[in-house]
């Protein structure tokens, strides 16, 4: 992996001016759009469509499989960020796992603070499946506080009784709203785009004075026992590095089956530089490994299902 690679993104993303005065909720909005937006593959078909009763993106790759579905809930603090900001990242994951996805854009803060997220995912998952997508074939991921709405979503839907996915990826999960990790402080200056204060403003406008610790609000505190399959990837610089590292434990001690993968030198949501990053590619190519793997095996098992029932049918 290239250490030149690493050195020009961590200086691309500290060049990025830190304003004298907090910037209003729309300026964040569109200068978070400015700096990461990119355009889906060309290979993969972008279609604006509904889930849930909230707007969302269907991207399609080329030859995607007729099986499978992978739902992706963007990050951005709960308050930026929107499925077209990240239309790039999904479709590139779409792309190399070979799965049609839906990117959700669920509400956001401080118009809409919590629960409204969680119940939007919660929404598009039961849309998933009440339309015939077969949870065995279903995939859930995102990224930062998408991250961490990927594994509230999931407990939602666990306690709501609803079959739960074959698979979960989330790329720095955000899951402890009261910024307890270790590494929200030491990780300061590490961290190319984050300081502590950042995190809690996004907490504040999320939850405000609500309690902090609701496993819905931080599934760090959550018990996880029963979710799928996991993957968490995080990057040594950043703030929210003890997040991930603590989920996995949480997940491992609930006797959930999960794989960590910790990039050294790299920064919060370090997949958004495939193409100019080895490590993002990786991480990608890692992710749709991970999928295909679980998906395939979903598939065969309901394979298998169909196979003993067809004599009794005849």
């Amino acid at each position: 992996m290239s250490r030149q690679q690493r050195e020009a993104i961590d200086a691309l993303l500290r060049s990025a001016p830190r304003p004298e005065t907090p910037p209003s909720v729309e300026e964040q909005r569109s200068g978070f759009a400015a700096a990461i937006a990119r355009h889906a593959p060309d290979d993969v078909a972008v279609r604006r469509t509904v889930l849930g009763g909230r707007p969302a993106l269907e991207l399609t790759p080329k030859g995607a499989a007729s099986y499978g579905h992978l739902l992706y809930l963007h990050g951005g603090g709960y308050v930026i960020g929107s499925p077209d900001t990240h239309a790039g990242l999904v479709g590139e994951l779409a792309r190399r796992a070979g799965l049609r996805a839906t990117s959700l854009d669920y509400r956001l803060a401080p118009e809409n603070p919590f629960p409204a997220a969680v119940e939007d995912g919660l929404a598009a998952y039961r849309e998933l499946l009440a339309t015939g997508t077969d949870a065995r074939g279903l995939v859930v991921a995102g990224d930062s506080a998408g991250g961490g709405l990927t594994i509230a979503t999931l407990l939602a839907a666990r306690d709501a009784g609803l079959p739960l996915p074959a698979a979960a990826a989330v790329f720095s999960p955000w899951v402890d709203l009261t910024a307890s990790g270790d590494s929200m402080r030491g990780k300061h200056g590490a961290d190319p785009i984050f300081v502590e204060a950042d995190i809690r403003a996004y907490a504040d406008l999320y939850i405000g004075t609500g309690d902090r610790t609701q496993p819905l609000a931080s599934p760090l505190f959550a018990d996880l026992t029963g979710l799928p399959p996991l993957l968490i990837q995080v990057g040594t610089n950043e703030l929210l590095l003890d997040d991930a590292v603590r989920l996995a434990g949480r997940a491992g001690a609930a006797d959930v089956e999960v794989t960590l993968e910790i990039g050294s030198d790299l920064p919060h949501v370090y997949q958004h530089h495939y193409g100019r990053l080895d490590e993002a590619d990786a991480a990608l190519d890692s992710t749709a490994r991970f999928f295909s793997t679980r998906i395939s095996a979903a598939h065969a098992m309901t394979d298998a299902g169909a196979d003993r029932l067809e004599p009794a049918a005849r």
